[in-house]
């Protein structure tokens, strides 16, 4: 039986079908944020119960409408077209790491203090740029654990990507406390303070090393994290790297210049809390940087060569969610669903991309990061329509999967939507759903000022064979297309204006 707080439209598409599918298409994303108030987008006024079930309702229905629409008349492209992770099933075999306990949701950092609690009495404390600090949050969640009876002992604050030097003396400050049973650390920031704070609570109790190069990979002396790291509590404030649910902190180096990182299957923080109103007040440039790494994020991981079942279906989620989003929460930076859906894609995409590993525009913004101390967001931003390419042939049955996904949900954008207008009225060959994957980025790049050469980022002709080999790591090792050092030459020279 149906709840009875569904609305008469839902209750219409229930016994009714065949009449729901002449209505005008439900509004579920609109544009901007002020007119999301339309009578049809009706989901956020019901009980979570209801939500669920009525989005469960409405996705089939839509689907249905589309079919209605024009999938009768493509039936024979459908089924030849390969849908993301159709793999033989007697040929699955995989692990999958994901952190223990994540709480999701706005307002949700409220819940800390009974969290942190439950795994000690000292919070070794790692917080992001002193703006943080300045708005009153941070403050106020010291406070909360206090009164839940832990000792807080800020460490370290930390506004650029962590270098060895910064994660050897964090170390070296936490030993001096003498940490045990009982400590943790909690880590409050983007990307760079949850990987510095992941890093130093591995090292603090793997000291076979004098430092943490030791541990990196491909440029230490091969030690491997064997004892469990200091619980930690990641709590992220930008929605971009999904470092809050990795297994791995990347560490730089300027001289000599690499970043590579440390990882283990150890290192997945242990509560994660992502709370979308955290992010509220990021600039716009940071939210676009941020935002398109979680999308070059989602789309490798979906491509990968390791890829693996779970990632791809989260990467689909993640991207349905990402690629409308991220325009409104750009020019909109209130709006509380871009920022929420912006939060959960960005979580998706670190849990992706632990399991199923990166690709070429990591690879690349990698070395960027290290030789242009390009910020890691725009690397991969200026790098993905171009991965995108490269990797278009070898990747065609994932992102042909991929592009027919973004239709069906996309389809439903409100006219008034940047992007609404890329949307075909009929579903696309398998060649178009590709092209409006690619269309999409492209899109979405020129709307947020990415630029597409790498010369806006600091890249000249002399510095492409340091470039190509700076690039050479685990997150390259996984793009689904080998290439050689002389053809990655050729594609970086291709893209300097």
């Amino acid at each position: 039986m149906l709840p009875a707080l569904l609305p008469p439209s839902l209750e219409l598409a229930v016994s009714k079908p065949s009449v729901f599918l002449e209505l005008k298409p439900p509004v579920y994303h609109s544009f901007p944020e002020q007119k999301v108030r339309a009578k049809h987008n009706f989901l956020g006024r019901l009980t979570d119960p209801c939500r669920t079930l009525a989005g469960s309702i409405l996705s089939r229905l839509v689907f249905a409408r589309a079919n209605q629409d024009g999938l009768r008349n493509n039936r024979s492209q459908l089924r030849k077209m390969p849908m993301p992770g159709s793999v033989d099933v007697g040929g699955i075999n995989y692990d999958f790491f994901s952190p223990r306990k994540i709480l999701f949701g706005w307002g949700r950092r409220a819940e800390l203090a009974s969290e942190v609690r439950q795994l000690g009495r000292r919070v070794f404390v790692v917080s992001g740029s002193r703006k943080l600090e300045a708005t009153g949050i941070f403050g106020d969640l010291m406070d909360s654990l206090r009164q839940q009876g832990c000792e807080c002992l800020h460490v370290a604050t930390i506004s650029h990507e962590p270098e060895i030097a910064d994660v050897d003396t964090l170390v070296a400050d936490i030993l001096g406390h003498r940490p045990g049973a009982g400590d943790c650390l909690l880590a409050m920031g983007g990307g760079s303070a949850i990987d510095l704070a992941k890093a130093a609570a591995a090292m603090v109790t793997n000291r076979e090393g004098s430092s943490v190069c030791d541990y990196l990979e491909g440029v230490g002396k091969g030690l491997k994290i064997t004892q469990p790291p200091l619980p930690l509590i990641a709590i992220p404030t930008t929605a971009g790297t999904g470092t809050e649910a990795t297994k791995n902190a990347v560490i730089s180096s300027y001289a000599p210049a690499f970043k590579k990182s440390l990882r283990s299957d150890l290192m997945v923080p242990t509560i994660v809390v992502v709370d979308p109103e955290l992010t509220m007040t990021l600039p716009a440039t940071t939210t676009a940087h941020t935002g398109m790494d979680a999308i070059t994020q989602l789309i490798e991981s979906l491509i990968s060569k390791r890829t693996q079942p779970i990632p791809q279906a989260l990467c689909l989620q993640g991207l349905k969610l990402a690629i409308p989003a991220l325009i409104e929460s750009v020019d909109y930076p209130q709006s509380k669903s871009a920022r929420t859906a912006m939060s959960h894609a960005a979580l998706l995409s670190g849990i992706a991309l632990a399991n199923s590993g990166l690709g070429m525009a990591h690879g690349v913004a990698a070395g960027l990061g290290v030789l242009t101390k390009a910020p890691h967001g725009l690397a991969c931003a200026v790098m993905l329509p171009t991965a995108l390419r490269v990797n278009r042939d070898v990747a065609a049955a994932q992102l042909a999967g991929l592009g027919l996904s973004l239709w069906s949900s996309l389809r439903c954008l409100a006219v008034d939507h940047p992007l609404r207008s890329l949307i075909p009225a009929n579903p696309p060959s398998d060649s178009g759903s590709i092209d409006l994957v690619m269309e999409l980025i492209d899109a979405i790049s020129e709307r947020i000022q990415i630029p597409k050469s790498l010369s806006a980022v600091g890249v000249t002709a002399e510095l492409i064979p340091q470039l190509v080999l700076a690039s050479r790591g685990n997150s390259m090792s996984g793009n689904p297309r080998e290439l050689s050092n002389s053809e990655l030459d050729g594609i970086l020279r291709g893209m300097i204006s």
